[in-house]
């Protein structure tokens, strides 16, 4: 656990990229196999299932120090950081506490989860006597889930692919998918010769980039050097035949088969050793469904007949990566689309589960933004841009895989809650809710806010530090973390989609809400109502949908 604590330090102490790798390489070199894999799976952003909650926490450090439990409550609001605040707060350690990563975790704190509250308590003191400050503290944010170093896993990849002398890509593709922290598993990461016994796990995926409307008139001349797609709205996926077992992977590395079984059957009828990338949507006749309905399929251990008929899905293909077993990602993207035009064709019969993503056929650059101004008449989120002569690479490189979304739909919204952020924004007000304005009945004129969206992103680093003034000045009341304030501050808000939603208050849910800029000429009657919302619904989507 020492050297882990160690190499916590040195990567929380640098931000050179260099130096972050360096000591990577160092642990990773040094550390025995059990340690790191452990060490591997929690710097790859992965976590330990829930033992103790952060409630129960505060009130057992409360009782051990013997401080009011509203002062570690205190405290915690000022640091911004749990683990910290409660590290800080316990006295020093009585005694050395000497073990390794592996031993905690699989020694302590994997059997926490099924223990008593009384274990758990027992266990607690017992760790808070005797570990030191750095460890207590690495202890705590293994126990809450909030292990953040600003090491990403990017940068742990390329340092195992030094210290395997393997390629990055190589080594990026080990560690897609499930991966579980063993020492037989950690010993053949490191390996030249890497192979796998089951189905494997998928290819790392290749991620496009935002594209500004101001490059696009430059970047895609002459036009028959690019490719254009639909930038369908669903979950990137991978489909893998291999070893005759089919499997659906999403981009988030989660085995999905389960929850998509008509998408199994499917792709059991092409050769094994395919695999196909592409996106899930949830489709019905001859139109997409709200992303939305497709969320109902997501972590289903069993789809039942009433869920299949009422959101059925398709998978839209739009690239080929391995062949009969063979890895043809090097391959041009309009060789891979060719063989992958004939493997569908020969294929997939009547099936439309498995759909090929058709390009779109443009003759000038102004054609083009017309297509992309009707996407959401289309069910899409804009156009997807690929030149025709590139592979496909891992992670998200510059130049080649361009997103090209529609521009935002918007409104201007108060801001009336904030909860402190995490990581670098731990002591800052950054999490924020807005509400609008209420529709005014012929029974009751009174207009009061109510909750739209919640938005973390979009604010430069000034302005958050203002907000985070605001904030503190102008608190009205406080639940928990959650401060509510008082509603002087109009943001402009820009999202995806607008959706009927009985979930939330004011009936409607916004996708992917982010703040534009602050409105500070805009005063705070001057923000949009919830009317305005449901013309923006009618204006995009037609007659209004149904709630989910």
């Amino acid at each position: 656990m020492k050297a882990f604590a160690e190499l916590f330090r040195a990567l929380d102490e640098t931000t050179r990229t260099k130096e972050k790798v360096a000591a990577l390489t160092r642990y990773f070199r040094t550390a025995q196999p059990r340690d790191a894999s452990w060490a591997l799976f929690f710097l790859t952003g992965e976590k330990l299932s829930r033992a103790v909650s952060s409630s129960l926490l505060k009130e057992w450090v409360s009782e051990r120090t013997t401080l009011p439990l509203w002062m570690v409550e205190e405290c915690y609001d000022s640091v911004g950081d749990l683990a910290e605040t409660l590290a800080l707060l316990l006295p020093e350690e009585s005694a050395g506490r000497e073990e390794s990563l592996a031993e905690l975790v699989e020694g302590t704190l994997l059997p926490l989860q099924k223990a008593s509250e009384v274990q758990k308590k027992e266990t607690l003191y017992e760790i808070w006597d005797t570990a030191p400050l750095s460890e207590r503290f690495l202890i705590h944010k293994l126990l809450t889930g909030g292990l953040r170093v600003g090491v990403s896993k990017a940068l742990v990849t390329r340092a195992l692919a030094q210290l395997a002398g393997v390629e990055e890509a190589e080594m990026a593709h080990r560690l897609t998918g499930t991966w579980e922290p063993s020492e037989e598993g950690y010993r053949s990461l490191l390996q030249k010769e890497y192979h796998s016994t089951g189905p494997g796990n998928p290819y790392p995926f290749f991620l496009a980039s935002p594209l500004d409307e101001s490059e696009a008139s430059t970047l895609f001349s002459p036009l028959d050097e690019w490719c254009f797609e639909w930038k369908w709205d669903g979950i990137r996926a991978q489909l893998l035949h291999r070893n005759k077992e089919c499997l659906v992977w999403s981009r988030g590395e989660e085995a999905v088969t389960e929850s998509f079984p008509e998408v199994q059957e499917a792709l059991s009828a092409l050769p094994n050793g395919t695999v196909l990338d592409g996106e899930l949507v949830a489709w019905k006749g001859d139109a997409p469904l709200p992303f939305g309905e497709l969320q109902r399929r997501l972590n289903r251990k069993k789809v039942g007949k009433k869920l299949l008929t009422e959101v059925p899905v398709r998978f839209i293909a739009y690239d080929l990566l391995q062949v009969e077993g063979n890895d043809i990602r090097e391959d041009p993207l309009a060789s891979r689309r060719k063989r992958l035009t004939e493997l569908l064709g020969e294929n997939s019969g009547s099936s439309t589960v498995l759909t090929l993503s058709m390009p779109l056929a443009a003759t000038s650059f102004e054609e083009l933004r017309q297509q992309r101004a009707s996407a959401r008449e289309q069910g899409t989120e804009g156009l997807m841009v690929k030149r025709w002569s590139s592979p496909y690479r891992v992670g998200r490189k510059r130049g080649d895989w361009w997103k090209w979304k529609v521009d935002p739909l918007t409104l201007d919204a108060v801001l009336t809650y904030a909860q402190k952020g995490h990581g670098r924004r731990a002591d800052l007000f950054s999490d924020y809710t807005f509400a609008l304005w209420s529709t005014p009945s012929e029974h009751d004129d009174k207009r009061e806010l109510v909750t739209i969206a919640k938005a973390y992103s979009g604010l430069t680093d000034n302005e958050m530090r203002e907000v985070d003034h605001f904030v503190r000045k102008h608190t009205v009341e406080r639940f928990g973390p959650v401060r509510r304030v008082e509603p002087h501050l109009v943001f402009e808000l820009g999202f995806d989609d607008i959706r009927r939603s009985r979930r939330h208050k004011a009936g409607l849910a916004l996708r992917f809400p982010r703040m534009l800029r602050w409105r500070r000429d805009k005063k705070t009657e001057e923000a949009d109502s919830l009317l305005t919302a449901e013309e923006l619904l009618h204006a995009v989507h037609g007659v209004p949908d149904e709630p989910s």
